[in-house]
């Protein structure tokens, strides 16, 4: 059975699986955050094989996630690095850490952890907050679907069109 083709989909959260959804395009960015920059280094951390590396850097670089550039140490390599856009999933991989953190790894926990690079000091859990600093879980929140006037252009914010919490979590409201 052929994937569903989700590049096209009304869900923001379909179209960004669609760029990014594969685990290893995951753990690529995830060792692009932590300084891997070149083939051969994705190659040793992930212990992929070469043709499906190449497959998931192209889909990043051509979702425009990494970018290639000259090797920084002036040879004839290139390297992969985030793009603002690449860097602004951080959230997502930490929230995806966290998660993984808290259900997957038992009592013993796991034996990494973030710190803050200045006070070494775990960093705090990720959570959703309102525009008046409430903290909002799933049955905070619900989706409002937007006319064409009011849609959201290239990640710039409509201040018109967020709508109100409600107590049915993720509820669809059409209104």
């Amino acid at each position: 059975m052929k994937r569903k083709n989700l590049e096209e989909d009304e869900c923001p959260i379909a179209r960004s699986l669609s760029a990014i959804g594969e685990w290893w395009s995951l753990l690529i960015l995830r060792d692009a955050f932590l300084g891997k920059r070149r083939f051969g280094e994705f190659e040793k951390s992930l212990g992929l094989a070469k043709n499906i590396l190449t497959s998931r850097l192209q889909k990043l670089v051509s979702h425009g996630i990494l970018e290639i550039v000259p090797a920084s140490d002036g040879s004839a390599y290139q390297e992969y690095v985030l793009t603002q856009k690449g860097k602004d999933l951080f959230p997502i991989l930490v929230a995806l850490r966290q998660w993984g953190e808290t259900y997957l790894f038992g009592s013993e926990g796991s034996d990494q952890i973030l710190v803050d690079e200045l006070h070494q000091k775990p960093v705090r859990r990720i959570e959703i907050k309102s525009r008046d600093g409430r903290t909002l879980k799933s049955k905070d929140v619900s989706l409002l679907f937007l006319d064409k006037k009011q849609r959201v252009k290239s990640g710039k914010k409509n201040e018109n069109s967020v709508g109100v919490g409600s107590s049915s979590g993720f509820r669809k409201n059409r209104s």
